[in-house]
């Protein structure tokens, strides 16, 4: 598998990415600048974490407009995997490929903290090696990460299994109290209808080393995605 792990200016999660692709898992991942705007070469594109552009609009809402977003369109609409976490989340949300948005915390304060996640979809190429109702623990870095959209389109969600996590206790209930940012039905990540596209507020790159992290929950993200790949190769 080969990935592109994205960087804007204010991108701070990259090398992270990176770190977990490349040295951890044994793949060929690259640096890619906002400014290119050919991924063709690549078999799965990575948005991570940060504060592209400062995040002094709206969170993504510049970064949306980067030559990069169009080949990462181009990418999606292929039906090629696109992951985008925390700010990469925010990103496909501003450029139209998942839908809804992701507001101020509902404490108002940012949020570091290991969070538990409940998979809701296993159907998608970063969920096939994890199980319906797995708890998987990884944290969360943000102060803007409430999933909202309006009850039509939660609805809809729903209705084609498009939900992929929700905040959750280390059981696997679904409260109020393991919610840590005010998400509209603990909603943690969500895939777009075709299933290529997951946006996930949670940090899987920083629950893949043990010696770092003290989790590997993970690693089940990227080693999913591996797998699909080498899939369709074979296929």
């Amino acid at each position: 598998m080969r990935f592109a792990v994205l960087v804007f200016p204010g991108t701070w999660s990259d090398h992270d990415c990176h770190y977990v692709l490349r040295d951890l898992l044994g793949q060929e991942a690259d640096l890619v600048w906002h400014r290119e705007a050919d991924l063709s070469g690549y078999d799965c594109v990575v948005l991570p974490g940060g504060f592209s552009y400062g995040d002094y609009l709206r969170c993504g809402a510049i970064a949306r407009f980067s030559p990069v977003m169009e080949a990462v369109v181009r990418h999606a609409d292929a039906g090629r995997p696109v992951i985008g976490i925390c700010n990469g989340f925010q990103i496909l949300c501003e450029a139209g490929l998942l839908p809804g948005a992701l507001l101020r915390n509902e404490s108002l304060q940012f949020r570091c903290q290991d969070v538990h996640l409940r998979v809701e979809n296993v159907a998608s190429p970063f969920t096939r090696l994890c199980g319906v109702g797995q708890v998987l623990r990884v944290p969360i870095s943000h102060g803007e990460g409430r999933y909202y959209a309006d009850e039509a389109t939660l609805d809809e969600l729903e209705a084609k299994g498009q939900v992929a996590f929700r905040y959750c206790t280390p059981e696997g209930e679904i409260t109020a109290g393991a919610n840590p940012n005010g998400s509209l039905r603990n909603i943690a990540g969500i895939v777009n209808r075709r299933g290529n596209v997951l946006g996930m507020m949670p940090h899987p790159e920083r629950a893949s080393d043990p010696d770092l992290s003290g989790g590997t929950d993970g690693l089940l993200i990227w080693r999913s995605a591996i797998e699909a790949g080498v899939a369709t190769v074979a296929g």
